[in-house]
C-alpha cells in the first residue's frame, strides 16, 4: 500500500517528460547558431548624387513668359520647361549683341590705326638715323676741311713773320749804309716800306689763321649740335611710337573686354530658357504662375530622374560604426512591403531585401549617428519596382555567427558585439633581425 502511495500518476509523468523535453529543447535552442546584427531606422535615396530630386535653377533674372510642361509630365533631356524675358534695363536692347560686335569691330579698326602710326613713326626714326649718319659724315670732313686750313694758315704766318723779320734786317742794314752815305735815301726809304707791307702780310695771315682756327671750332660745336639735335628728333619720335603702341595694347584690352561682353551677352541669351538637364519627372512647380519675376539662382521647378539606382541610407550608433565594412551584407525591410522577420535567424526570415554596403560617412551626422549607404546587388530579389526615394526602411546588417546562449549573455552585460578583424590574417609576422639577437 505504501508503494502505491509513492508511484506517480500518469498526468504527473506526462507534466515530468513535458517538462524534460522543454528543458532538453531549451537546452538545444541555447547551442543553435545566432546571426548577430546591427539595426537602423534610414530611407530609400539613390546610389548617385545626380539620381536624386532636385531642383532646376534660373541662371538669370527674368520673368517667367511660359510654361512648356506640368507637374507630373515626363520630359527628355534638353526639353524646354519654361520661357524667361528679361528684366534687367541694360540687356532691353533686341540688337544688343550686333551693337557689341559693332563695337569690336570699330575697336578692332582702331588697333590697325595705331599700328600703322607705330610702323610710320619706325620709319621716321629710322629716316632720322640715316640724316644723323649723313650730317655727321658732312661735319666731320668739314673739320678735316678746317683742321687742314689751319695748318695752311699756320704756315703762311711762319712765312709772313720771316719775311718780316728780314725785311726788318735789311732795313738796319739800310740805314746803317745811309749813315755811312753809302746808299742813297731811295734805298732807305724802299725797305722802309718792305717791312710795312710785311708786316701787313704777317697781321693778315695771324687773322687769317684765327678765322680759320674759329671756323674749326665752330664746326666741331655743330657736329655736337647736330648730334644733339637729331638724338632729341629720335628720342621725341620713339615716345610717340611707344605711346602709340600703348594706346594699341590699351585698344587690345578693350577688344578683348568688348569680344568677352558679346559672348557673354550671347550665353545669356540660351539662358531664357530652362531646359530639363536629364531625363526627369516634373514633381513640382515653385514658381507658378505667368509674369512672376524671379532671382538670380532661384529654384523654378523640381523634377525626379527616370533612371536611377536604388540606395538606402541608414543610422548606426558610434559603438556600432567598427563593426561595418564595405561590401558587407545587409537586409532590409521597407515600408509598405510586409515582413517576418527573424533577427538571428535571417535564412528564415521573409520580406527582406539585401544589399552591400557601398560607402560609410567618415563623419558623424546631426543625430548623433554615422551614415551608411547601401546599394542592392542582388540579380535574383531585386528591389520593387515601386519603391520610391523617400520612403522609410530598416535595416539589418548581419555580422558573425555565434551561439544563442552567448548572444542572451552578450545582451544582459551590454556587451557589443563580437569584432573579428580580417585584416589582422593578412599581417605578415615580424622577426628581429639577426644582428640584434644576442649571441
Amino acid at each position: 500500500m505504501c508503494s502505491d502511495k509513492a508511484s506517480l500518476t500518469p498526468a504527473n509523468k506526462m507534466f515530468t517528460r513535458w517538462l524534460l523535453g522543454t528543458l532538453i529543447i531549451i537546452i538545444i535552442l541555447f547551442f543553435l547558431p545566432w546571426t548577430q546584427n546591427i539595426q537602423g531606422k534610414g530611407k530609400v535615396t539613390t546610389l548617385k548624387p545626380e539620381h536624386r530630386p532636385q531642383t532646376i535653377h534660373s541662371t538669370i533674372a527674368g520673368r517667367i513668359e511660359k510654361w512648356y510642361v506640368q507637374e507630373g509630365q515626363i520630359v527628355k533631356k534638353g526639353d524646354t520647361i519654361a520661357h524667361l524675358s528679361e528684366v534687367k534695363a541694360e540687356y532691353f536692347d533686341p540688337n544688343l549683341i550686333a551693337r557689341t560686335q559693332q563695337q569690336v569691330d570699330a575697336k578692332k579698326g582702331s588697333i590697325g590705326s595705331y599700328t600703322d602710326k607705330a610702323d610710320a613713326l619706325q620709319d621716321q626714326i629710322e629716316a632720322l638715323r640715316i640724316e644723323l649718319d649723313f650730317k655727321q659724315k658732312q661735319l666731320s670732313n668739314k673739320i678735316l676741311q678746317s683742321r687742314a686750313k689751319v695748318g695752311s694758315d699756320s704756315i703762311d704766318v711762319e712765312r709772313a713773320k720771316i719775311d718780316y723779320e728780314i725785311a726788318i734786317k735789311q732795313r738796319d742794314r739800310s740805314q746803317t749804309m745811309f749813315d755811312k752815305g753809302v746808299t742813297p735815301l731811295i734805298d732807305l726809304e724802299q725797305k722802309k716800306l718792305k717791312v710795312q707791307a710785311t708786316k701787313a702780310k704777317l697781321v693778315g695771315a695771324d687773322n687769317k689763321l684765327i678765322t680759320s682756327r674759329n671756323e674749326l671750332i665752330n664746326s666741331q660745336l655743330q657736329f655736337n649740335a647736330v648730334d644733339y639735335e637729331y638724338n632729341q628728333k629720335i628720342a621725341k619720335a620713339s615716345s610717340d611710337r611707344f605711346s602709340t603702341l600703348s594706346d594699341q595694347f590699351v585698344a587690345e584690352g578693350d577688344v578683348r573686354k568688348l569680344e568677352i561682353q558679346t559672348a557673354n551677352y550671347t550665353q545669356r541669351g540660351t539662358f531664357y530658357y530652362i531646359t530639363a538637364p536629364q531625363d526627369a519627372y516634373i514633381t513640382k512647380a515653385l514658381k507658378p504662375g505667368l509674369g512672376e519675376t524671379i532671382k538670380e539662382g532661384d529654384a523654378i521647378v523640381s523634377i525626379m530622374p527616370t533612371n536611377y539606382d536604388l540606395a538606402v541610407e541608414f543610422y548606426v550608433k558610434p559603438m556600432d560604426l567598427p563593426l561595418l565594412t564595405l561590401e558587407q551584407e545587409v537586409r532590409f525591410i521597407f515600408d509598405g512591403w510586409p515582413a517576418f522577420i527573424f533577427s538571428g535567424w535571417p535564412d528564415f526570415s521573409f520580406g527582406t531585401f539585401n544589399g552591400n554596403i557601398v560607402a560609410i560617412d567618415n563623419n558623424i551626422s546631426s543625430n548623433g549617428k554615422y551614415r551608411v549607404l547601401v546599394g542592392s546587388f542582388d540579380s535574383e530579389k531585386p528591389w520593387p519596382k515601386a519603391l520610391r526615394p523617400g520612403s522609410g526602411a530598416q535595416g539589418i546588417a548581419l555580422l558573425n555567427d555565434v551561439p544563442v546562449w552567448y548572444e542572451i549573455w552578450r545582451k544582459l552585460n551590454g556587451f557589443p558585439p563580437d569584432l573579428y578583424d580580417e585584416r589582422s590574417e593578412m599581417v605578415p609576422k615580424l622577426k628581429a633581425p639577426i644582428k640584434s639577437i644576442p649571441k
